[in-house]
């Protein structure tokens, strides 16, 4: 099962959990939870993406993972829009036969996410607002499951 959700709405993590545990062969699940930081004062995160294209990306992200690690469920939950520190932003689990695998899953689906969606971030500090450039830790992140 692959579950791809891109929205507005605020990510219920039990909700999630529930579908992700009730997998075929579940034994583990693995989960990752990000929020929005308050690094050098942001007091606004704005998400925005293209949509369709977003959702296919995410999707073959989550196909990647499934073939790789044999998951029972590959779930990504992204939020868009205007965000304040503390709220989720994203939300991903793994269920899998076993530990090692749901774990491996759950970091590769936060890692290739992060480069290969469509997603383009603005931070607000006060009255100034940027937008924010890709990270090249993101990039290496990624970048070691093509090594694997």
């Amino acid at each position: 099962m692959i579950r791809i959700v891109v929205g507005r709405d605020p990510i219920d993590i039990g909700a999630e959990m529930t579908l992700a545990e009730g997998a075929a062969g579940a034994g583990a699940v693995a989960t990752f939870t990000g929020l929005v930081r308050a690094d050098d004062s942001v007091g606004m995160l704005e998400l925005e993406h293209y949509p369709g294209a977003t959702e296919a990306a995410l999707t073959r992200v989550a196909e990647g993972a499934v073939a790789r690690w044999s998951l029972g469920a590959a779930t990504i939950v992204h939020r868009v829009g205007p965000m304040t520190p503390g709220e989720r932003i994203v939300f991903v689990a793994a269920a899998a036969p076993h530990r090692a695998a749901a774990l491996e899953a759950c970091a590769y689906l936060i890692d290739r996410l992060k480069t290969d969606a469509p997603f383009w971030k603005r931070e607000t500090r006060g009255t100034d607002a940027r937008w924010v450039e890709a990270r090249d830790t993101d990039t290496a992140a990624a970048e070691r499951w093509e090594r694997h």
